[in-house]
């Protein structure tokens, strides 16, 4: 159980952390401190929502549907062979500060909009927590707990994310520090991606 529980945590958060304009509007929520529980209480859900939707669903679709599966993890180390050679050319060409302390919404009703239009209009969600995750889990026989793991990854994310924005403010305007995090995000998506690849 841990084993699987390890592997969705670990995949949950590799995918998780890579920037992007779901990450960007919580931080700069949690930096002005404006309905900070309810943002991240919108992503948590839907990501648990997702991820449950992956880990259940990509059995039943491979089932229904042979050869599927081989499609799928093709197409998804595709994607995570690119992503990870994306985030390593923005490592090199130290691009990737995230400038918190933009434009916000300040009503709690716009605010939830945004929120669920960043959350449920974004594709890369889908790849990420039905695709990825689903073609992942399909190597655990122990699906529940690798659904844990990862929804566990998710939670502790955006909690962070959204409440310790405060103190790292300095860190998320440095370039060096997002120079690592896009290097350290690389590697791991090259290794989920042989996972995929070699180990199905």
């Amino acid at each position: 159980m841990m084993t699987a529980w390890r592997a969705g945590f670990g995949i949950g958060l590799s995918l998780i952390v890579a920037i992007g304009a779901q990450n960007a509007f919580v931080l700069r929520q949690g930096l002005l401190g404006r309905h900070v529980w309810a943002v991240v209480l919108i992503c948590v859900l839907s990501d648990a929502a997702l991820i449950v939707f992956g880990v259940t669903g990509f059995a039943h679709l491979t089932n229904r549907f042979p050869g599927l599966d081989m499609v799928l993890r093709l197409g998804g180390a595709l994607f995570l062979v690119l992503f990870g050679a994306m985030s390593l050319r923005s490592a090199w060409r130290g691009d990737s500060v995230l400038e918190a302390a933009g434009q916000t919404v300040s009503g709690l009703g716009r605010t939830i909009g945004v929120c669920m239009a960043l959350t449920w209009g974004n594709p890369h969600v889908y790849v990420d927590t039905v695709l990825l995750l689903g073609a992942v889990s399909a190597d655990f026989e122990d699906k529940r707990a690798f659904a844990i793991g990862a929804i566990t990854a998710s939670t502790l994310f955006f909690i962070l994310l959204g409440f310790g924005a405060r103190w790292l403010r300095g860190l998320f305007r440095t370039a060096r520090s997002w120079q690592i995090l896009d290097v350290v995000v690389a590697l791991i998506m090259w290794a989920i991606a042989a996972r995929l690849l070699f180990w199905s």
